[in-house]
């Protein structure tokens, strides 16, 4: 497994309960800050081998990532039963709910 891989996926596993991170905020981290989109294959490849709270990383903007109504509902289900809430746009408070490692 490479470094990036490894290093974004103990990050995604850092995320505690009620609080999210973006994609690109787990890249940069991670050593790469335009790697958003090696998060996302990460999160699709492996959230269930590795057994990781993929609900908590959703976009720059606050926003989940889903556009499919199941989906999206989903993750909002999860991510209010962990207390995030999302306001009438569908967004997320980063200010309030955004995870910063230490």
């Amino acid at each position: 497994m490479e470094r990036f891989t490894e290093k974004a996926i103990a990050i995604i596993k850092s995320i505690p309960s009620g609080k999210v991170m973006t994609y690109g905020q787990i890249a940069a981290y991670a050593g790469s800050p335009r790697g958003a989109r090696q998060v996302v294959r990460i999160l699709h490849s492996m959230s269930s081998k590795h057994d990781l709270p993929w609900h908590r990383v959703i976009n720059s903007k606050g926003e989940i990532g889903f556009k499919e109504e199941g989906q999206y509902n989903y993750q909002q289900h999860l991510l209010q039963s962990e207390g995030v809430l999302l306001n009438d746009k569908g967004k997320v408070d980063l200010g309030r709910y955004r995870h910063h490692l230490l």
